[in-house]
This record gives C-alpha cells, structure tokens and sequence, in this order.
C-alpha cells in the first residue's frame, strides 16, 4: 500500500513539474507566433485578388506592418531629421504631395513627380522608369539619394536606425535578434504600403454590382468612349486600370532641354526613350499635378494631350493618336474618372509617438 502511495505521489509530482516546465517552454513559442501572425487584407471590390503580389519572403503580419508604418513616417530616416516617405506621399493627397516635382532634403527638387502609393500591391515594376523590381527594392531606393533622404549610403541608414533602443527591439520582434538590415527595412515598409488599396469605388459598384445608381449618365457615357473612341483601355487596362508598361506619349519632346529619358536610362534600348510607365487610374482626381514632370494642372489638360496626338517624336507609341473628342465628349471622360475615386486607404494616420 505505502509503495503504491509513493508511486502516486511521484507520478502527480511528475505531472506538475512537467506543467510547469512546458508552460516556460512554450510562452517564447506563441509569442514568436503572435509576431508572425499574418495579415488579412480584404481586397475591395473592383480588385484581382489573384494580382495582388506578396513575395514568398515577406509575408504580411500586424507587427510588420505597423514597423513599416513608424519607418514611412519618421522624419529621423533622412541625413539632417527633415524627411520622411510621408513627407513626398501625404495621405491626404491620395499619397502623393500635390507638386510638379517633389522636394526632398534641404529643399532639393528631384526631376520627376511622386507616384502614388495607393495599390502598388498590383504593380510590378516600380517608380516612372521601373528601375525597382519590387516594391521592397522601391521602399528602400530614396533613402540613399543626395536629393531625397540625403544618405550617401544605405549603411549609413541602417547606422542611424541602429543608434534608436526602440527601432532595435522591434526589429528584433519582427526578424529576429541581429537582423536589422536595409533588406528588412524595405520589407517592413513595402508591407505597409501593400495595405494601400482603392477600390469599391461608384465605378465598380455600376461595373461589377450592376448599380445604375452609383454612377450619373455623364459617367456611363464616359466608360463608353473610354473603351472605345478614346482608346484609354489600350495602356490603362486591367483593375488597376495600367498595363504596367512604358509609353512613350511625347512628354517632354517639346523642349529638347529638359528631355527626360525615362525606361530607357534602365533598359538601354531605343525604343525606350521616353517612355514611362502607365500609371493607375484609380484615384486620378486626388493625385494632380499629372505626367512624370507635373506638367498638367488638370486631368482635362491631359484629356486634351491626348486628343491632339500626344507630341510628335521618334519614339511616339503607335497607339497614340488624334480622337477628336469634343468638348462634351471629353467632361463625359472626366465623370468616368471622378466615379474611380474608392476606398481602403482613407484609414492610415500618422504615428502620434516614434520609437526612442
């Protein structure tokens, strides 16, 4: 009886300790886990969600997220504390800054406008001349440029972000311990942007819901001549409204002096020069000045550069030519573009406190 007893007693006791012991073993684990929880991100109506790209390597979860959020935001990610992604991509301004170009460190100006920010999960290639294959080489690219975020390296970045207690732990939350590199710094921010998508706009709501109310009888003409006499859909084709190719339009070829060369500075080929790549519709009314310079205060100016042909060039698409539109024709244009105004974007603010 007492060797049973005894036999009880070390098997409860057995019992307990294990309790105990897989309780300290396992809490590292689920917290490990919470870090890598994954993000759900509803894809508006309107959107492919089959085209909505996520590398294999950098996949989407809350603490990523919000990382890259504190990263677009802080000012102290430039040489002199002045500039931040958010400084040229404004949420207010449909995430771009509303200038002809965009003005980076002690006042520089670069050559070209900022894209938006709203749906690069869709897009491939990224900036005017898709010199970035991902938006991972995208989110890191300004950081060391003379004119934007002014460091003359992407080491001196990381050194920067390094010297900041909170941006060390939580990367290490993020990554892991010693993993603080430019390669997770454009992970964390490309993630962010990936939150960044507009659809479920009147135009999708007519298009794909059949609402005849969502958009007025201007707007429906529009789609009309926007898929037939004016051509748009030849470049702006897809949910995202781009092919995601490079057109060269004639911007520029007008003034000889300030000819930007576009694709063709990255793939070296002829037929590149000045091209540029389509950039979506959706949102189009939020993100004036339009064309990689600004140049055009007004979607009806562009509307305009395209009904005359674009500018004579060398290199001029061979889908570009005169659609003699009138002038009803061309407001009819605009209320299609007016109704791609969405949402899934709106949300995101500005972080009120940084990492110290």
């Amino acid at each position: 009886m007492a060797e049973k007893m005894l036999k009880i007693k070390l098997w409860t006791a057995c019992v307990f300790w294990g309790a105990v012991f897989s309780a300290f073993v396992t809490f590292p684990v689920t917290t490990n886990a919470a870090s890598k929880a994954p993000y759900e991100l509803k894809i508006p109506l309107g959107l492919d969600e089959e085209a909505f790209k996520v590398p294999q390597d950098n996949p989407m979860t809350n603490k990523k997220i919000e990382l890259g959020r504190l990263l677009f935001f802080d000012k102290r990610l430039s040489a002199n504390n002045t500039i931040a992604c958010a400084s040229c991509h404004i949420p207010a301004l449909a995430f771009t800054d509303g200038q002809p170009v965009s003005t980076g460190i002690n006042s520089q100006q670069g050559g070209r406008s900022a894209p938006t920010a709203i749906n690069r999960g869709f897009s491939k290639a990224q900036f005017w001349d898709g010199r970035a294959a991902t938006l991972e080489d995208q989110s890191i690219g300004p950081f060391a440029n003379l004119i934007e975020h002014g460091f003359t390296s992407h080491d001196e970045l990381i050194k920067k972000i390094n010297s900041i207690k909170g941006y060390k732990k939580l990367f290490s939350d993020v990554y892991g311990v010693n993993k603080l590199t430019k390669e997770n710094v454009g992970r964390a921010i490309a993630s962010f942007q990936r939150t960044l998508v507009s659809g479920n706009s009147p135009f999708d709501r007519f298009d794909y819901d059949g609402d005849q109310g969502a958009i007025s009888e201007s707007a429906k003409r529009g789609k009309k001549l926007f898929f037939d006499k004016a051509r748009c859909n030849l470049c702006h084709m897809g949910t995202n409204f781009s092919d995601e190719q490079f057109h060269n339009i004639g911007i520029g070829w007008d003034d000889s002096d300030t000819l930007d060369l576009g694709r063709y500075r990255v793939s070296k080929s002829e037929k590149d020069l000045g091209a540029f790549k389509t950039p979506t519709l959706r949102e189009i009314t939020k993100t004036a000045p339009y064309m990689h310079d600004g140049r055009f205060a007004t979607l009806k100016d562009v509307i305009k550069h395209y009904n005359k042909g674009g500018i004579k060039n060398p290199f001029l698409d061979n889908q570009i030519i005169p659609l003699n539109l009138s002038d009803s024709e061309i407001d009819d244009l605009l209320e299609m573009l007016r109704a791609l105004e969405g949402e899934g974007w709106q949300h995101v603010k500005a972080p009120t406190e940084f990492p110290k």
